[in-house]
Protein backbone atom coordinates (compact mmCIF):
# COMPACT_ATOMS: atom_id res chain seq x y z
CA UNK A 1 0.00 0.00 0.00
CA UNK A 2 0.96 4.15 -0.20
CA UNK A 3 0.78 5.24 3.10
CA UNK A 4 1.61 8.62 4.62
CA UNK A 5 2.62 9.16 8.34
CA UNK A 6 1.95 12.07 10.03
CA UNK A 7 3.33 12.74 13.27
CA UNK A 8 7.91 11.26 13.11
CA UNK A 9 7.67 10.50 17.02
CA UNK A 10 8.05 7.38 18.21
CA UNK A 11 4.75 6.11 17.45
CA UNK A 12 5.41 7.35 13.73
CA UNK A 13 8.67 6.59 13.00
CA UNK A 14 8.20 3.03 14.19
CA UNK A 15 5.36 2.86 12.13
CA UNK A 16 6.91 4.13 9.18
CA UNK A 17 10.21 2.38 9.03
CA UNK A 18 8.10 -1.26 9.76
CA UNK A 19 5.72 -0.30 7.39
CA UNK A 20 8.09 0.42 4.81
CA UNK A 21 9.86 -3.37 5.84
CA UNK A 22 7.39 -5.06 5.44
CA UNK A 23 6.96 -3.83 1.75
CA UNK A 24 4.58 -0.40 1.58
CA UNK A 25 6.01 2.59 0.21
CA UNK A 26 5.66 5.46 3.15
CA UNK A 27 5.90 9.10 3.10
CA UNK A 28 6.49 10.51 6.49
CA UNK A 29 5.46 13.62 7.47
CA UNK A 30 6.55 16.21 10.20
CA UNK A 31 6.40 20.12 10.22
CA UNK A 32 10.26 20.04 11.64
CA UNK A 33 12.47 19.93 9.16
CA UNK A 34 15.48 18.42 11.26
CA UNK A 35 12.87 15.26 11.56
CA UNK A 36 12.20 15.12 7.53
CA UNK A 37 16.18 15.47 6.95
CA UNK A 38 16.96 12.95 8.80
CA UNK A 39 14.99 10.52 7.47
CA UNK A 40 15.88 11.25 3.79
CA UNK A 41 19.20 10.48 4.95
CA UNK A 42 18.57 7.40 6.27
CA UNK A 43 19.03 8.04 10.33
CA UNK A 44 16.40 8.10 12.92
CA UNK A 45 14.91 10.93 14.45
CA UNK A 46 14.74 9.23 17.77
CA UNK A 47 16.84 6.77 19.98
CA UNK A 48 14.91 3.43 19.34
CA UNK A 49 16.84 -0.06 19.44
CA UNK A 50 16.96 -1.31 15.85
CA UNK A 51 15.55 1.52 14.47
CA UNK A 52 18.50 3.11 12.64
CA UNK A 53 19.23 0.25 11.08
CA UNK A 54 15.53 -0.23 9.47
CA UNK A 55 15.73 3.42 8.88
CA UNK A 56 18.43 3.02 6.46
CA UNK A 57 17.40 -0.37 5.06
CA UNK A 58 14.49 1.11 3.82
CA UNK A 59 15.25 4.53 2.88
CA UNK A 60 18.08 3.11 0.57
CA UNK A 61 15.36 0.81 -1.03
CA UNK A 62 13.46 3.73 -1.86
CA UNK A 63 10.58 2.72 0.38
CA UNK A 64 10.45 5.49 3.05
CA UNK A 65 11.11 9.54 2.29
CA UNK A 66 9.61 12.11 4.47
CA UNK A 67 8.60 15.41 3.88
CA UNK A 68 7.28 18.67 5.27
CA UNK A 69 4.34 18.87 2.51
CA UNK A 70 1.12 17.55 3.48
CA UNK A 71 -0.93 17.91 0.55
CA UNK A 72 1.85 16.46 -1.75
CA UNK A 73 1.83 13.13 0.69
CA UNK A 74 -2.21 12.58 0.81
CA UNK A 75 -1.69 13.14 -2.92
CA UNK A 76 0.60 10.60 -3.35
CA UNK A 77 -0.85 7.90 -1.22
CA UNK A 78 -3.90 5.99 -0.55
CA UNK A 79 -4.22 5.72 3.43
CA UNK A 80 -2.78 8.76 5.61
CA UNK A 81 -2.14 7.27 9.15
CA UNK A 82 -2.27 9.68 12.39
CA UNK A 83 0.29 9.83 15.17
CA UNK A 84 1.05 13.28 16.46
CA UNK A 85 1.34 14.03 20.00
CA UNK A 86 -2.01 14.25 22.22
CA UNK A 87 0.09 15.07 25.27
CA UNK A 88 -2.19 16.41 29.01
CA UNK A 89 -2.82 19.31 29.69
CA UNK A 90 -2.57 20.70 33.38
CA UNK A 91 -6.08 19.89 34.35
CA UNK A 92 -5.67 15.92 32.93
CA UNK A 93 -7.70 16.85 29.62
CA UNK A 94 -5.23 15.74 26.74
CA UNK A 95 -4.19 18.83 24.09
CA UNK A 96 -6.02 18.12 20.45
CA UNK A 97 -4.35 20.53 18.88
CA UNK A 98 -1.73 18.60 17.11
CA UNK A 99 -4.29 16.48 15.62
CA UNK A 100 -6.46 19.15 14.86
CA UNK A 101 -4.06 20.73 12.95
CA UNK A 102 -3.34 17.43 10.82
CA UNK A 103 -6.80 16.43 10.46
CA UNK A 104 -7.36 19.76 8.69
CA UNK A 105 -4.37 19.32 6.71
CA UNK A 106 -5.83 16.28 5.06
CA UNK A 107 -9.06 17.07 4.65
CA UNK A 108 -7.77 20.04 2.79
CA UNK A 109 -5.88 17.14 0.14
CA UNK A 110 -8.89 14.52 0.49
CA UNK A 111 -10.95 17.41 -0.93
CA UNK A 112 -8.82 18.50 -3.81
CA UNK A 113 -8.68 14.74 -4.31
CA UNK A 114 -10.50 12.81 -7.11
CA UNK A 115 -10.10 9.29 -5.62
CA UNK A 116 -10.96 7.47 -2.52
CA UNK A 117 -8.46 7.77 0.51
CA UNK A 118 -8.24 6.53 4.05
CA UNK A 119 -7.57 8.56 7.35
CA UNK A 120 -6.40 6.11 10.52
CA UNK A 121 -5.83 7.75 13.64
CA UNK A 122 -3.48 5.84 16.00
CA UNK A 123 -2.75 8.94 17.97
CA UNK A 124 -3.96 8.14 21.34
CA UNK A 125 -6.96 9.95 21.98
CA UNK A 126 -10.08 9.91 24.40
CA UNK A 127 -13.33 8.47 23.70
CA UNK A 128 -15.77 10.79 21.49
CA UNK A 129 -12.59 12.21 20.03
CA UNK A 130 -13.14 10.48 16.41
CA UNK A 131 -16.60 11.10 15.58
CA UNK A 132 -16.72 15.29 17.96
CA UNK A 133 -13.51 16.34 16.42
CA UNK A 134 -11.99 14.00 13.59
CA UNK A 135 -14.92 13.12 11.83
CA UNK A 136 -16.51 16.58 12.09
CA UNK A 137 -13.13 18.35 11.03
CA UNK A 138 -12.48 16.02 8.34
CA UNK A 139 -15.99 16.26 6.43
CA UNK A 140 -16.20 20.18 7.04
CA UNK A 141 -13.18 20.86 5.63
CA UNK A 142 -13.43 18.05 2.76
CA UNK A 143 -16.78 18.59 2.08
CA UNK A 144 -17.05 14.61 1.59
CA UNK A 145 -19.05 11.96 4.07
CA UNK A 146 -16.59 9.85 6.33
CA UNK A 147 -17.87 5.96 4.83
CA UNK A 148 -19.20 7.30 1.52
CA UNK A 149 -16.01 9.36 0.17
CA UNK A 150 -13.55 8.80 2.25
CA UNK A 151 -12.45 5.92 5.09
CA UNK A 152 -11.86 6.62 8.87
CA UNK A 153 -10.51 4.33 11.62
CA UNK A 154 -9.34 4.47 14.75
CA UNK A 155 -6.12 1.94 15.44
CA UNK A 156 -4.92 2.12 18.82
CA UNK A 157 -1.13 0.98 18.86
CA UNK A 158 0.54 -0.93 22.05
CA UNK A 159 4.25 0.69 21.55
CA UNK A 160 6.18 0.51 24.84
CA UNK A 161 9.45 3.15 24.38
CA UNK A 162 12.95 0.87 24.47
CA UNK A 163 11.05 -2.43 22.80
CA UNK A 164 9.23 -0.70 20.03
CA UNK A 165 9.98 -2.74 16.82
CA UNK A 166 9.29 -5.88 18.96
CA UNK A 167 6.35 -4.59 20.30
CA UNK A 168 5.07 -3.58 16.53
CA UNK A 169 5.58 -7.01 14.75
CA UNK A 170 4.25 -8.77 18.12
CA UNK A 171 1.89 -7.20 19.86
CA UNK A 172 -0.45 -8.46 22.39
CA UNK A 173 -3.88 -7.26 19.87
CA UNK A 174 -4.67 -5.56 16.53
CA UNK A 175 -7.58 -3.13 17.39
CA UNK A 176 -9.46 -1.53 14.55
CA UNK A 177 -12.87 0.74 15.01
CA UNK A 178 -14.05 1.62 11.57
CA UNK A 179 -16.58 3.75 10.13
CA UNK A 180 -17.31 0.74 7.68
CA UNK A 181 -16.25 -2.62 6.90
CA UNK A 182 -14.80 -1.86 3.71
CA UNK A 183 -12.16 0.33 5.50
CA UNK A 184 -11.57 -1.89 8.32
CA UNK A 185 -10.71 -4.65 6.02
CA UNK A 186 -8.29 -1.78 4.46
CA UNK A 187 -6.77 -1.08 7.69
CA UNK A 188 -6.24 -4.59 8.86
CA UNK A 189 -4.26 -5.24 5.10
CA UNK A 190 -1.78 -3.38 6.62
CA UNK A 191 -1.05 -6.24 9.50
CA UNK A 192 -1.29 -9.03 7.16
CA UNK A 193 1.62 -11.71 8.27
CA UNK A 194 1.01 -9.68 11.88
CA UNK A 195 0.93 -12.93 15.02
CA UNK A 196 -1.48 -11.23 17.10
CA UNK A 197 -5.92 -11.41 17.52
CA UNK A 198 -7.15 -8.83 14.98
CA UNK A 199 -9.98 -6.94 16.74
CA UNK A 200 -12.83 -5.44 14.60
CA UNK A 201 -14.92 -3.03 16.92
CA UNK A 202 -16.62 0.19 17.07
CA UNK A 203 -14.40 3.42 16.53
CA UNK A 204 -15.54 4.62 20.54
CA UNK A 205 -14.36 1.07 21.58
CA UNK A 206 -11.04 1.75 19.76
CA UNK A 207 -10.36 4.54 21.37
CA UNK A 208 -11.34 3.79 25.15
CA UNK A 209 -9.37 0.50 24.97
CA UNK A 210 -5.88 2.40 25.27
CA UNK A 211 -7.22 3.91 28.06
CA UNK A 212 -8.38 0.90 29.67
CA UNK A 213 -5.33 -0.86 29.34
CA UNK A 214 -2.96 1.60 30.83
CA UNK A 215 -5.17 2.27 33.43
CA UNK A 216 -4.83 -1.20 34.31
CA UNK A 217 -0.95 -1.15 33.79
CA UNK A 218 -0.88 1.43 36.47
CA UNK A 219 -3.22 -0.17 39.05
CA UNK A 220 -1.20 -3.22 38.73
CA UNK A 221 1.77 -1.25 39.59
CA UNK A 222 0.30 0.24 42.26
CA UNK A 223 -0.96 -2.75 43.88
CA UNK A 224 2.47 -4.63 43.45
CA UNK A 225 4.16 -1.95 45.38
CA UNK A 226 1.53 -1.42 47.89
CA UNK A 227 1.72 -5.26 48.27
CA UNK A 228 5.30 -5.16 48.64
CA UNK A 229 5.52 -2.25 51.40
CA UNK A 230 3.53 -3.80 53.64
CA UNK A 231 5.77 -7.15 53.11
CA UNK A 232 8.95 -4.90 53.69
CA UNK A 233 7.00 -3.60 56.93
CA UNK A 234 7.10 -7.07 58.39
CA UNK A 235 9.74 -9.05 57.03
CA UNK A 236 8.17 -10.98 54.09
CA UNK A 237 9.68 -11.07 50.96
CA UNK A 238 7.68 -9.37 48.46
CA UNK A 239 8.84 -10.74 44.72
CA UNK A 240 8.19 -14.42 46.34
CA UNK A 241 4.57 -13.74 47.55
CA UNK A 242 3.82 -11.82 43.86
CA UNK A 243 5.98 -14.62 42.14
CA UNK A 244 3.52 -17.07 44.11
CA UNK A 245 0.40 -14.40 43.35
CA UNK A 246 1.38 -14.40 39.05
CA UNK A 247 1.28 -18.52 39.42
CA UNK A 248 -2.50 -18.49 39.58
CA UNK A 249 -3.46 -18.08 35.93
CA UNK A 250 -7.60 -19.25 36.81
CA UNK A 251 -8.46 -16.40 39.57
CA UNK A 252 -5.42 -13.74 38.97
CA UNK A 253 -3.65 -13.56 36.43
CA UNK A 254 -6.64 -14.20 34.06
CA UNK A 255 -9.89 -12.91 32.69
CA UNK A 256 -11.88 -13.58 35.86
CA UNK A 257 -13.53 -10.82 38.02
CA UNK A 258 -13.05 -8.16 35.07
CA UNK A 259 -16.47 -7.85 33.83
CA UNK A 260 -17.97 -4.90 34.85
CA UNK A 261 -21.15 -5.57 36.79
CA UNK A 262 -22.78 -5.23 40.62
CA UNK A 263 -20.19 -4.62 44.07
CA UNK A 264 -18.76 -7.47 45.52
CA UNK A 265 -19.82 -9.25 48.76
CA UNK A 266 -19.41 -12.59 50.76
CA UNK A 267 -17.40 -13.16 53.97
CA UNK A 268 -14.15 -13.13 52.09
CA UNK A 269 -13.42 -10.10 50.45
CA UNK A 270 -15.07 -7.88 52.32
CA UNK A 271 -13.33 -8.83 55.84
CA UNK A 272 -9.79 -9.35 53.94
CA UNK A 273 -9.53 -6.23 52.34
CA UNK A 274 -10.58 -4.58 55.72
CA UNK A 275 -7.84 -6.69 57.30
CA UNK A 276 -5.30 -5.89 55.80
CA UNK A 277 -5.83 -1.96 55.36
CA UNK A 278 -6.00 -2.36 59.13
CA UNK A 279 -2.71 -3.94 59.32
CA UNK A 280 -1.38 -1.43 57.07
CA UNK A 281 -2.35 1.26 59.15
CA UNK A 282 -0.71 -0.67 62.28
CA UNK A 283 2.39 -0.72 60.66
CA UNK A 284 1.74 3.48 59.71
CA UNK A 285 2.23 2.70 55.82
CA UNK A 286 -0.16 4.66 53.24
CA UNK A 287 -1.83 1.94 50.72
CA UNK A 288 -4.38 4.47 49.12
CA UNK A 289 -5.12 1.75 46.57
CA UNK A 290 -6.18 -0.72 48.87
CA UNK A 291 -8.22 1.97 51.20
CA UNK A 292 -10.22 2.31 47.77
CA UNK A 293 -11.55 -0.71 46.76
CA UNK A 294 -13.93 -0.82 49.73
CA UNK A 295 -15.65 2.63 49.21
CA UNK A 296 -15.26 2.36 44.94
CA UNK A 297 -17.31 -1.00 46.07
CA UNK A 298 -20.40 0.80 47.94
CA UNK A 299 -20.49 3.23 45.37
CA UNK A 300 -22.01 0.29 42.90
CA UNK A 301 -24.68 0.38 45.68
CA UNK A 302 -25.56 3.84 45.16
CA UNK A 303 -25.74 3.48 41.61
CA UNK A 304 -28.21 0.70 41.74
CA UNK A 305 -29.75 2.51 43.93
CA UNK A 306 -30.29 5.90 42.12
CA UNK A 307 -31.35 3.63 39.35
CA UNK A 308 -34.83 2.29 41.30
CA UNK A 309 -35.29 5.61 42.81
CA UNK A 310 -35.54 7.52 39.27
CA UNK A 311 -38.21 4.78 38.45
CA UNK A 312 -40.16 6.63 40.18
CA UNK A 313 -41.84 3.17 41.25
CA UNK A 314 -43.01 2.40 44.98
CA UNK A 315 -43.04 -1.54 44.26
CA UNK A 316 -40.40 -3.45 43.56
CA UNK A 317 -39.27 -6.91 43.12
CA UNK A 318 -35.71 -8.53 43.82
CA UNK A 319 -34.52 -11.34 41.99
CA UNK A 320 -31.50 -13.07 43.86
CA UNK A 321 -29.62 -11.37 46.68
CA UNK A 322 -27.48 -14.06 47.75
CA UNK A 323 -23.93 -12.40 47.00
CA UNK A 324 -23.91 -14.75 44.39
CA UNK A 325 -26.15 -17.53 42.02
CA UNK A 326 -25.99 -21.01 44.11
CA UNK A 327 -25.17 -19.89 47.30
CA UNK A 328 -27.13 -19.09 50.27
CA UNK A 329 -24.74 -17.21 51.66
CA UNK A 330 -26.19 -13.68 52.56
CA UNK A 331 -23.46 -11.75 54.29
CA UNK A 332 -22.34 -8.77 53.16
CA UNK A 333 -24.36 -9.07 50.18
CA UNK A 334 -24.29 -5.86 48.21
CA UNK A 335 -28.09 -6.74 47.14
CA UNK A 336 -29.36 -6.98 51.08
CA UNK A 337 -27.25 -3.91 51.57
CA UNK A 338 -29.72 -2.17 48.72
CA UNK A 339 -32.70 -4.11 49.58
CA UNK A 340 -32.35 -2.56 53.43
CA UNK A 341 -32.02 0.55 51.51
CA UNK A 342 -35.31 0.73 49.61
CA UNK A 343 -36.56 -0.53 52.94
CA UNK A 344 -35.25 2.64 54.78
CA UNK A 345 -37.18 5.04 51.87
CA UNK A 346 -40.38 3.22 52.37
CA UNK A 347 -39.89 1.04 48.98
CA UNK A 348 -42.74 -1.80 48.88
CA UNK A 349 -40.70 -5.09 48.40
CA UNK A 350 -41.10 -8.75 47.33
CA UNK A 351 -38.00 -11.02 46.98
CA UNK A 352 -37.05 -14.26 45.55
CA UNK A 353 -33.68 -16.33 45.68
CA UNK A 354 -34.46 -20.28 45.23
CA UNK A 355 -30.93 -20.79 47.45
CA UNK A 356 -32.35 -18.57 50.41
CA UNK A 357 -35.34 -20.80 51.32
CA UNK A 358 -35.63 -19.67 55.06
CA UNK A 359 -36.81 -23.07 56.54
CA UNK A 360 -34.26 -24.92 54.90
CA UNK A 361 -31.03 -22.73 56.44
CA UNK A 362 -29.06 -23.70 58.81
CA UNK A 363 -25.63 -22.59 60.70
CA UNK A 364 -24.32 -19.28 59.99
CA UNK A 365 -26.35 -18.09 57.16
CA UNK A 366 -29.67 -18.96 59.54
CA UNK A 367 -28.41 -16.92 61.96
CA UNK A 368 -27.57 -14.11 59.93
CA UNK A 369 -30.80 -13.61 58.50
CA UNK A 370 -32.69 -14.03 62.19
CA UNK A 371 -30.18 -12.05 63.62
CA UNK A 372 -29.28 -9.59 61.40
CA UNK A 373 -31.53 -8.88 59.27
CA UNK A 374 -35.09 -10.66 60.06
CA UNK A 375 -36.97 -8.32 58.23
CA UNK A 376 -35.94 -9.49 55.34
CA UNK A 377 -37.09 -12.72 55.62
CA UNK A 378 -40.40 -11.46 55.68
CA UNK A 379 -40.23 -9.75 52.12
CA UNK A 380 -39.80 -13.48 50.75
CA UNK A 381 -41.71 -14.70 48.10
CA UNK A 382 -42.42 -18.52 47.26
CA UNK A 383 -41.96 -18.34 43.53
CA UNK A 384 -40.36 -15.77 40.88
CA UNK A 385 -44.12 -15.15 39.86
CA UNK A 386 -44.79 -13.66 42.56
CA UNK A 387 -42.06 -11.19 42.82
CA UNK A 388 -42.63 -10.94 39.20
CA UNK A 389 -46.38 -10.20 40.04
CA UNK A 390 -45.52 -7.68 43.09
CA UNK A 391 -42.97 -5.39 40.63
CA UNK A 392 -43.41 -2.23 38.93
CA UNK A 393 -39.77 -2.78 39.11
CA UNK A 394 -37.90 -5.85 38.66
CA UNK A 395 -34.12 -5.87 39.75
CA UNK A 396 -31.77 -8.66 38.74
CA UNK A 397 -29.43 -9.28 41.55
CA UNK A 398 -27.87 -12.60 40.07
CA UNK A 399 -27.56 -14.72 37.18
CA UNK A 400 -29.55 -17.89 38.03
CA UNK A 401 -29.92 -19.26 34.66
CA UNK A 402 -33.86 -19.41 36.02
CA UNK A 403 -33.91 -15.19 35.55
CA UNK A 404 -33.07 -15.79 31.63
CA UNK A 405 -37.07 -15.96 30.73
CA UNK A 406 -37.79 -12.73 33.38
CA UNK A 407 -37.88 -10.11 30.09
CA UNK A 408 -40.10 -12.67 28.36
CA UNK A 409 -42.71 -12.20 31.28
CA UNK A 410 -43.06 -8.74 32.08
CA UNK A 411 -45.50 -6.94 31.86
CA UNK A 412 -45.64 -3.34 29.36
CA UNK A 413 -45.72 -1.56 32.77
CA UNK A 414 -41.95 -3.29 34.10
CA UNK A 415 -38.92 -2.28 33.64
CA UNK A 416 -36.25 -4.37 34.96
CA UNK A 417 -33.05 -3.00 36.47
CA UNK A 418 -29.83 -5.47 35.43
CA UNK A 419 -26.89 -5.85 37.99
CA UNK A 420 -25.43 -9.13 35.98
CA UNK A 421 -26.24 -8.49 32.27
CA UNK A 422 -29.07 -10.85 31.73
CA UNK A 423 -28.26 -11.93 27.43
CA UNK A 424 -32.32 -11.27 26.76
CA UNK A 425 -32.08 -7.81 28.53
CA UNK A 426 -31.79 -5.23 26.04
CA UNK A 427 -34.84 -6.72 23.70
CA UNK A 428 -36.95 -4.62 26.61
CA UNK A 429 -34.91 -0.83 25.18
CA UNK A 430 -36.58 1.89 27.11
CA UNK A 431 -37.95 -0.77 29.80
CA UNK A 432 -34.05 -2.01 30.70
CA UNK A 433 -31.11 -0.45 32.43
CA UNK A 434 -27.85 -2.22 33.42
CA UNK A 435 -26.00 -1.28 36.41
CA UNK A 436 -22.89 -0.25 34.14
CA UNK A 437 -23.59 -1.39 30.41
Amino acid sequence: MKISIFGLGYVGSVSAACFAKGGHTVIGVDPQAVKVELINQGKTPIIEPGLAGLMAETTAAGRLKATGDAAQAVAETDLSMVCVGTPGLPNGNVDTGSLTRVCQQIAAAIGRKSGHHTVVIRSTVLPGTMRELVLSTLESVSGKRAGKEFGLANNPEFLRESTAIGDFYMPPKTVIGAVDDACGDEVAELYAGIDAPLLHTSIEVAEMIKYTDNSWHGLKVAFANEIGNICKAIGIDSHEVMDIFCRDSKLNISAAYLKPGFAFGGSCLPKDLRAITYMAKTLDLKVPVLESILPSNRLQIDRALQMIVARDCRRVGVLGFSFKTDTDDLRESPTVELIERLIGKGYDLRLYDRSVNLARLIGANRDHILRTIPHISKLMAETLDDVLDHGQVIVLGNNDPAFEAVPAKLRADQTLVDMVRIPTGAALGGRYDGVNW
